[in-house]
């Protein structure tokens, strides 16, 4: 690990509540995909309510490294690169993770696939959708209301410039529309983390 890669870590670890949730033996890893607007963050925060998970979202660490956020290529890089290398430590040390990020393409899932496999995590992929215009009216909405703090800064434009770029998860993965009722979903995904 570099030594700028290291001091990012350590900024985003420092950043997180020193409450960490039990180490397990195999801890779970929960990746959840999806494009703007689909819900990821929604579907973190009620499976966290019944999960004593971590959940790592990519939008409020992004902050944490970047106070303005450009999201650029570099910054970008920079963000995913220090965001796997703290779940591959935390995977280590047993606790169990959510990381909520859109994840679109497979070779930077592929990542988190590995780390899972190094820190022997139990891997659960969660995809989350939601028809065109659900997303559309929740991002004008979200756009209408301001910046909420850690929410996602991307609007209706980035979610159609992002849209065709989404590549099919290669291994099996659970799939949330988030338009409708998810209670059977987050039941589904809490039984995989048990077994």
């Amino acid at each position: 690990m570099t030594d700028s890669l290291a001091e990012d870590v350590a900024r985003l670890r420092q950043s997180l509540n020193d409450d960490l949730p039990q180490p397990q033996v195999q801890p779970p890893l929960i990746v959840v995909s999806g494009l703007p607007g689909t819900g990821k963050s929604f579907f973190c925060c009620q499976l966290a309510e019944r999960l004593p998970f971590l959940v790592l979202a990519s939008d409020r660490l992004r902050r944490v490294l970047f106070p303005s956020p450009q999201h650029d290529e570099g910054e970008n890089k920079r963000l995913f690169s220090a965001c796997h290398a703290l779940i591959e430590e935390l995977l280590r040390m047993g606790t169990p993770v959510i990381f909520d990020a859109t994840n679109l393409l497979e070779r930077h899932r592929e990542y988190l696939y590995r780390a899972a496999e190094r820190a022997h995590a139990r891997l659960i992929l969660v995809w989350i959708e939601a028809p065109a215009e659900v997303v559309r009216q929740r991002l004008l909405a979200r756009e209408k209301a301001g910046m909420v703090e850690n929410a996602s800064e991307a609007g209706w434009e980035v979610y159609k410039r992002m849209k065709p770029r989404g590549e099919k998860i290669s291994r099996n993965h659970f799939v949330v529309d988030t338009s409708h009722d998810i209670t059977a979903a987050i039941e589904k995904i809490v039984r995989a983390t048990r077994r």
